[in-house]
């Protein structure tokens, strides 16, 4: 079944209730702060596990303590769609499991 892109107005109203994300050249962004680059590679793995568990996929990465991800749906033309609000969504619920800020 196909995915359907957001309107502007979807986006916004979406962003309002997922504090930190923005929209930034067209995909859902985040950056997220930890403290220990051990941290910040454990979240990594558990965002690549509920990434395969939907069957979708953001851009990822790591760095020393920061973990950022980048999301659009490739087959919606590259567009944002509820798939990329449901994992933003999953990633911020597990983030403060990992001490993520």
């Amino acid at each position: 079944m196909p995915v359907e892109p957001l309107s502007q107005k979807e986006i916004e109203d979406r962003l309002a209730e997922l504090p930190g994300w923005s929209l930034d050249e067209g995909r859902l962004t985040r950056s997220y702060r930890l403290g220990s680059h051990f941290a910040a590679t454990a979240m990594v793995v558990h965002v690549a596990q509920v990434q395969e568990e939907l069957d979708h996929h953001s851009d990822l990465t790591l760095g020393y303590n920061t973990v950022a991800l980048s999301v659009h749906t490739h087959s919606a033309g590259g567009a944002v769609t509820g798939k990329d609000f449901e994992l933003a969504r999953k990633v911020e619920d597990l983030a403060p499991g990992h001490g993520a800020h």
